[in-house]
């Protein structure tokens, strides 16, 4: 079962995000990723325990004030580091990150829609449609909660 948790802090979150997908372990899950937002967003994903995403974040140097965790039961695509959450679109100066839990039964449709709009997909899942679709809308002046 997917698990999600977010920080905003005037100090560094990733140790807060770890921490909160550990209290999360217990649920079951195939992976699990973060991205931080220090001036620029970072993303750090991993197959397996959260103790290779901490791991991970280590390597990196990951610090930030605000970010998002998830831990992923994998619905949409295999379980690999490509298909974990956080699911990213960047283009120009806008990045948009997000995790989900659900199901978007539409995903297909959406994704034709979005490749049509010139946007490339990197992962199977239904999630990253979400991230292309908010970036879309805010990229042409809409606000996403008006869609």
């Amino acid at each position: 079962m997917c698990g999600i948790v977010g920080a905003a802090a005037r100090r560094n979150v990733v140790p807060i995000l770890i921490d909160g997908l550990r209290k999360l372990e217990y649920r079951g899950y195939d992976s699990a990723g973060i991205a931080i937002l220090n001036g620029s967003m970072t993303r750090v994903r991993a197959v397996g325990r959260v103790a290779e995403l901490d791991a991970r974040a280590r390597e990196k140097g990951a610090d930030a004030p605000v970010g998002i965790a998830h831990t992923r039961w994998a619905t949409h695509g295999g379980v690999t580091e490509g298909n974990a959450h956080p699911h990213i679109s960047s283009q120009g100066d806008l990045d948009i990150s997000v995790v989900h839990n659900g199901i978007i039964e539409n995903h297909e449709a959406l994704r034709e829609r979005l490749r049509n709009l010139g946007y490339e997909f990197q992962s199977q899942t239904d999630t990253e449609v979400v991230a292309h679709l908010v970036h879309s809308l805010v990229r042409a002046g809409r606000d996403p909660f008006d869609a």
